[in-house]
C-alpha cells in the first residue's frame, strides 16, 4: 500500500506536497529543503505550507512509515570514511 500516495488523494494534493507537510509538522526548527529546476515543481512544493494534517493524520502517517524496513548503506563505503572524521 502506497500510504503516501493514499494520503494525497484523500488530501486532495500530491505525494510531495503530504511529505513535505509531514516535515513541517514534526518541530517548528526544520524547514525541508526541495530541490527542483522546474518552476511548476517548485510551486506544487510550496503548497505543502497549506496542506493541514491532524494529530490523528500525524499518528496515522508515523505508524505506517514505522513498519518500512531501512536498508542499504547512507553513503558508499569510501565516502562514509569522510563523514565524521
Amino acid at each position: 500500500m502506497n500510504v503516501i500516495g493514499e494520503f494525497a488523494r484523500q488530501k486532495k494534493t500530491t505525494p510531495a506536497q503530504i511529505a513535505l507537510a509531514w516535515v513541517l509538522a514534526q518541530k517548528q526548527w526544520m524547514v525541508p529543503i526541495p530541490g527542483t529546476t522546474k518552476l511548476h515543481r517548485l510551486e506544487e512544493n510550496l503548497g505543502a505550507a497549506n496542506v493541514e494534517l491532524t494529530a490523528d493524520d500525524l499518528r496515522k502517517l508515523d505508524e505506517a512509515t514505522s513498519r518500512i524496513k531501512l536498508q542499504g548503506d547512507r553513503y558508499p563505503a569510501e565516502l562514509q570514511k569522510l563523514v565524521n572524521r
